[in-house]
């Protein structure tokens, strides 16, 4: 069965796990390091046990300040890839010509609401953007409590949303003291690491019953549901691999009270899963209202939400909501590029192809070394879980930290994740090619080796 969170501050435990014991640095790097804490505040998160100094990116490469390259297998954000030149060029060209406020009309701006909306299945239809994902998904929440009535949301008991006041309350990773009585957590299905000694229908029941639960509970504390609000990958829950019809049944559940279905796309959208080009619809439910983020502009700061006409438009009529610098022109242009890459590029079918691929060398390399306990995962977003003990299923959480810093020695930049810090998160840019995978997946036997 499945252990629970480490602590009531797991945020805390988290970060002391992914920062270990800092080796000693350069005097150059030390000094970076210092200039940093006085201007951006001690303690703000750096990846590694020895900081990167990242100065360009090119592709699925980064490059720090003494001209090393080292494969990108952790970031989401550029999305077709790191300084992408069809990208660069619409920025740079819009913003030549003009960028302003989205209080006037401008024919780029409904050129790509019209097309991204396009992308998604009925009655999804209208889009309103967003400078971020945090941005996004406070709107979506905004959306179900004041328009449908509800105060209630239902979230992962490991999940991540984003970081407004609101959302840090709906956020499972943070301490239980930041949520308050609105809030419920339910485990969502781990095959891997079951909560339940079942098995089968038995073991699905069990988590759709917790939802049942989380919904009496807020009625018992005379709260209506508004919202059910998970992330469609479920990444910081450590990407398991959740059966669909967990989700369709759920969904008629929050349908029935009242609530609506917020579908997070911050991390599994456009494409990454491969086989969809958005993760919600590899569950063959389509939500009441969709989120986007990230990659969305490629590393700009564009972020989205999209739902049915009705519900948009309530929400600038009657909420009358209006967002400055959201989906200006320069935004909307790259908006615009980045979906001419996807198709031009043919990165959906990629991430299928190089996943699959690359999932295949990983249980490879887990027939050699006992510690990699389960390799899962869709498209271009894989987790790797390592364990002390196949049987066991211990979590290896500090080995995990250890391969991770032995990887970013090596060449290859990867991030950690899951509720007992045990889990390798691979999501790297969407032109990911085969011998990419088979130099991460190197790369990863010689840091086991390592240990």
């Amino acid at each position: 069965m499945a252990e629970g969170p480490h602590s009531e501050n797991p945020m805390q435990e988290f970060a002391d796990l992914r920062r270990g014991a800092a080796p000693a640095l350069s005097p150059e790097l030390q000094a970076l390091i210092d200039r940093r804490d006085r201007a951006l505040g001690a303690g703000s998160m750096l990846f590694y046990d020895e900081p990167l100094h990242i100065v360009k990116g090119e592709g699925v490469w980064l490059i720090d300040a003494d001209g090393r390259r080292y494969l990108d297998v952790y970031n989401n954000v550029p999305h077709v890839g790191h300084s992408h030149p069809r990208v660069v060029e619409a920025l740079t060209r819009q913003a030549s010509t003009l960028n302003t406020n989205t209080r006037y009309l401008h024919e780029t701006i409904l050129d790509y609401a019209e097309r991204l909306s396009a992308t998604f299945d009925d009655p999804l239809s209208t889009a309103v953007f967003v400078c971020t994902g945090s941005e996004a998904n406070e709107v979506a929440l905004n959306m179900a409590r004041r328009l449908n009535g509800g105060r209630g949301v239902i979230i992962s008991d490991w999940a991540y949303h984003g970081n407004t006041a609101a959302l840090l309350q709906t956020c499972g990773i943070m301490p239980e003291s930041n949520r308050g009585p609105e809030v419920e957590t339910v485990r969502v299905p781990d095959l891997y690491q079951p909560a339940y000694d079942l098995t089968g229908d038995a073991l699905i029941d069990a988590y759709v019953d917790e939802v049942r639960r989380a919904i009496e509970k807020l009625e018992a504390r005379g709260i209506e549901l508004a919202a059910f609000l998970v992330d469609t990958i479920f990444a910081t829950d450590g990407v398991p691999d959740v059966p669909p019809e967990y989700i369709r049944r759920v969904v008629d559940l929050v349908h029935e009270a009242g609530g609506l279905y917020i579908a997070d796309e911050v991390q599994p959208g456009f494409g990454r899963t491969g086989d969809t080009m958005w993760g919600h619809q590899h569950y063959g439910v389509v939500p009441d209202i969709a989120t986007m983020g990230k990659p969305m502009g490629n590393g700009h700061p564009i972020a989205g939400v999209v739902a049915t006409e009705e519900l948009i438009t309530r929400l600038v009529s009657e909420l009358y909501y209006f967002n400055t610098f959201g989906g200006n022109p320069v935004s909307c242009a790259v908006g615009m590029a980045v979906l001419d890459v996807l198709e031009e590029e043919n990165l959906m079918e990629n991430a299928r192809q190089v996943g699959e691929y690359l999932r295949g060398g990983l249980r490879e390399l887990a027939q050699e070394h006992e510690l990699i306990g389960d390799v899962r995962g869709r498209g271009l977003f894989n987790a790797v879980e390592f364990v002390e003990d196949r049987e066991s299923k211990k979590a290896a959480g500090k080995k995990t930290r250890q391969i991770m810093n032995a990887m970013r020695r090596r060449g290859v930049l990867i991030g950690l994740d899951g509720r007992r810090g045990n889990v390798l998160k691979l999501r790297p840019p969407m032109p990911f090619s085969r011998e990419n995978a088979d130099q991460l997946v190197e790369t990863l036997g010689a840091a086991l080796g390592d240990l």
